[in-house]
Formats: C-alpha cells, structure tokens, sequence
C-alpha cells in the first residue's frame, strides 16, 4: 500500500476518534458510515452507523472516566479498517480526503481554544498588554494618551 494512502488512513482514523467527542459527530457519523459501506447497500450503512455509535459510546465513556488510552486504540483500530477500505477501494480515498479537509476547520478552530493564564510582577507604568496571541504588532501610546483604568 501507498504510503500516502496509509497517511490518508492514519489522519481518517484520528480525526474520526477525535470527532466522537465534538458536536459535530452526527455529521461525520453519517459520512464515515457512508463511506465505509461504499457500494454495499443500506443494510451495511446501518452496521457501520451501529458500529461507530458503539466506538463513541466508548470513547466518551473512556474520556469521562479520564481514561485516553481507549481513544488511541480505537484509533488504531479505525486506522487498520481504514488501510483495509483503501487497499480494497483505492477510489474511496478522494472521499475519505474531502471528509477530512471538510472536518479539518472545525478541528483548527477547537484546538486554537485554550487557557491563557497571565502574571505581571514588580511594577509597570503607561499601559500593559496581556494576551495569549497577538497579531499585527503592538504600538505604542503616545505620552497624555488613554489612561489605564
């Protein structure tokens, strides 16, 4: 198998396994079930559909009770059916990419979501910036300009 296929299977199976836990998995349940009965009918749809509720039913399970192996095994058990789907169905990897470049949005705009804990010591006059991420620069404030509160 590719290696660029057997990439595409890794990222499929981690974004899958990651999307369990998000509110945007009744979308990519739908989706990943379609695409893993490519060609099969209905009645496969619907196992797949039945066999990803069960994954994520333990996976959320596993993250309550702060258990995060379970995630990266079933990981690796979505990466080894995905390996499988593409090796029988190289055609179905243009789907399984378009999922993930479609999914890869909402993955950047949660993972950009974080704590920022800011500390100032000692002592400071005029005003003080305090921000996790700054874009664009900083510019001064020139002296008589706004006052800090």
């Amino acid at each position: 198998m590719e290696a660029e296929l057997v990439a595409l299977a890794a990222s499929g199976a981690t974004t899958l396994v990651q999307q369990m836990a998000t509110d945007g998995w009744a979308a990519v349940r739908r989706r990943m079930a379609a695409l893993l009965a490519r060609r099969r009918g209905a009645e496969e749809e619907a196992a797949a559909e039945r066999e990803l509720d069960q994954a994520r039913a333990d996976v959320v399970a596993a993250q309550q009770d702060g258990d995060e192996d379970v995630a990266q095994g079933m990981a690796m058990v979505w990466k080894a059916r995905l390996r499988r789907l593409l090796a029988e169905d190289p055609a179905a990897a243009a789907e399984l990419r378009q999922l993930l470049d479609e999914v890869a949005p909402q993955q950047q705009a949660q993972a950009t979501v974080r704590d920022v804990n800011n500390t100032l010591s000692g002592s400071a006059s005029g005003v003080v910036v305090q921000a996790g991420v700054i874009s664009g620069g900083i510019h001064g404030i020139p002296p008589g300009g706004p006052q800090p509160r």
